[in-house]
């Protein structure tokens, strides 16, 4: 299968990127290489699949938000399949810089959605997030809950991609799977990241920023029950039967969570961050911030019930593989 993946070079492309070789596809990935974190990480994502791939992995430095470049880039090349991960990720990065999100996350998302229906592919999934949950109390956050009240421009994007693929769905039929990502983390993680910042600021001694004076939930979800997850959705187009899918639609369009269906205090992850870098922390005790939310929590019984998803990895494992990682990386 020839499978376009956005955002190759990120973190969540890059770990799918590799599964997908792995199993034998081919891979044209996209990524504009941007300066938002270190090119240097990015650069080094693309070398190890390069070197994983040979000839059956090929990148293109674009920016998908430019309609032109896009298509001149994918012009003579076979797909089949859309895996659409690129965005301007971040919640507080979009407070700072608001024109940067409309224009990749629903300019860019836009462009995939049309290169999906005049191509005519049966199958096109991208990233949402668990942040279009906004302020919401009832927990855990289920694909069924309102989601009309983002606290931040970044969880606005999302939901309207949402909104886009809806209309894409009904008016072409074009089969389409949403995934709202709970706290992805793990080797080859993203620098912005908390895991990381926490990581590099404990080894470094550091004090690190524990917002809501450390009254956070998340649901931490290890990349490789992420990767696992998306790919039982790549290989599971949704139906066009008129019956109504999790998320509501009854177009062939379909959302789901995937997280790790549990709610870690961020408290017990500093703990486990200290135990793995053999140090105890700085700690740096900060009110909450805009556009944060207090808990987050995934109910995964719609993507779990449908294609099998079961995530693995505990904290208590993935933590400490992070961490190890994130030694070697930059021993080397």
């Amino acid at each position: 299968m020839h499978v376009l993946v956005t955002g190759a070079a990120g973190f969540i492309g890059y770990a799918l990127a590799q599964r997908l070789l792995a199993r034998g596809d081919i891979v044209i990935g996209i990524d504009d290489m941007n300066a938002y974190y270190q090119v240097s990480l990015k650069e080094d994502r693309v070398r190890a699949l390069q070197e994983a791939g040979g000839n059956r992995f090929a990148f293109h430095r674009q920016d998908f938000a430019d309609m032109a470049g896009l298509a001149a880039a994918l012009d003579g090349v076979a797909i089949d399949r859309i895996v659409h991960l690129g965005a301007q990720a971040g919640v507080r990065y979009s407070i700072e810089n608001p024109h940067a999100y409309v224009q990749a996350n629903l300019v860019g998302h836009l462009n995939m959605l049309e290169v999906a229906r005049h191509r005519g592919l049966d199958h096109m999934v991208y990233a949402s997030s668990s942040s279009v949950y906004g302020g919401n109390t009832k927990l855990p956050f289920a694909v069924e809950d309102r989601t009309d009240h983002p606290v931040s421009l970044y969880a606005a994007t999302k939901r309207a991609d949402e909104l886009m693929s809806e209309t894409y769905a009904h008016l072409y039929r074009l089969p389409l799977t949403g995934l709202r990502f709970f706290t992805v983390y793990g080797p080859w993680g993203r620098p912005d990241m908390m895991m990381w910042k926490f990581t590099h600021n404990i080894l470094a001694g550091k004090p690190i920023p524990v917002f809501n004076h450390g009254d956070m939930y998340r649901d931490f979800t290890y990349i490789d029950d992420i990767v696992a997850g998306v790919i039982a959705c790549l290989d599971s187009p949704p139906a066009d039967d008129g019956r109504e899918k999790a998320g509501g639609s009854m177009a062939p369009h379909v959302l789901y969570n995937i997280g790790n269906h549990r709610s870690e205090q961020l408290m017990k992850v500093v703990g486990l961050l200290e135990e793995a870098c053999g140090r105890k922390a700085e700690l740096e005790m900060l009110p909450m911030q805009p556009g944060d939310v207090h808990k987050t929590f995934a109910d995964i019984s719609a993507i779990s019930r449908e294609l099998g998803y079961a995530p693995t990895t505990s904290i208590e494992t993935g933590v400490p593989a992070f961490v190890r990682w994130y030694r070697d990386y930059h021993a080397g």
